[in-house]
């Protein structure tokens, strides 16, 4: 039996990989602050296990954790994907709430998530464990005016390399998927916003496709590791974006 925790995993990308792995016959912890949500993705699916928390939140993040843990016996995968992309503009038209909630969820939130499943891979038997970062093309390349997301998502790289270092003699794997405009709700708002301003949206690819490259990193025996994956589409702007 493997079993796996997915952050963000009412919605978008973390909802389409948590509906994958259930597929596949893995137990999963789905964990975000939507609890009614979280039930609908959940159905009637004996492996599924709702897990409502904030990832800001440090309590409710180890409590979530201790929960799947001790009803489970262990935990194989954390997929760490919980974001948010809030309002965009240059660096003086980013609100500084708007800075905060980015840094507080996409870094903050990503790193109390990676601390919890790094400690219960640490101390289980047998030993060891992976985790999945959701870095995003942003890690590599930013889009225009995403100063706050750009910032978090470029952190996340330094931290998926800080936890695969860490790891190591830990039988811990760390890798990153980097992953281009997957046909979410977020995506569809940032191509709403691009032809309500003229501009032509981006190209994008099926969200499945995504999950199914998070699939192949969990799959690996430990001894085999994914450090760094990007998945896009196709024809979108990332080779000679800028």
């Amino acid at each position: 039996m493997s079993s796996i925790i997915v952050t963000g995993a009412s919605s978008g990308i973390g909802r389409a990989t948590a509906e994958l792995f259930l597929e596949h016959g893995w137990t999963v912890g789905l964990l975000a602050r939507r609890e009614g949500a979280l039930t609908e993705v959940a159905g009637d699916n004996p492996k599924a296990i709702s897990l409502a928390a904030d990832v800001t939140d440090p309590k409710a993040v180890q409590t979530a954790f201790d929960a799947f843990v001790g009803r489970v016996g262990r935990l194989d995968v954390l997929f760490n994907n919980a974001g948010v992309f809030a309002p965009g503009g240059t660096i003086d038209e980013i609100a500084l709430d708007d800075w905060y909630q980015t840094v507080n969820v996409n870094l903050n939130g990503m790193f109390l998530a990676a601390r919890a499943a790094f400690s219960a891979m640490r101390n289980q038997d047998p030993q060891g464990g992976r985790i999945i970062n959701n870095g995003s093309i942003a890690a590599h390349v930013p889009r225009p005016n995403s100063a706050h997301y750009t910032a978090t998502k470029h952190a996340i790289t330094g931290l998926t390399r800080s936890l695969s270092l860490d790891g190591r003699d830990l039988g811990i794997a760390c890798g990153q998927i980097d992953i281009g405009n997957a046909r979410t709700a977020m995506v569809q708002g940032l191509n709403d916003r691009a032809a309500a301003e003229g501009r032509d949206p981006d190209p994008t690819m099926a969200v499945e496709d995504a999950a199914k490259s998070v699939m192949h990193m969990a799959e690996l025996p430990l001894e085999a590791n994914v450090q760094f994956m990007t998945v896009m589409a196709t024809t979108m702007p990332y080779i000679g974006r800028g």
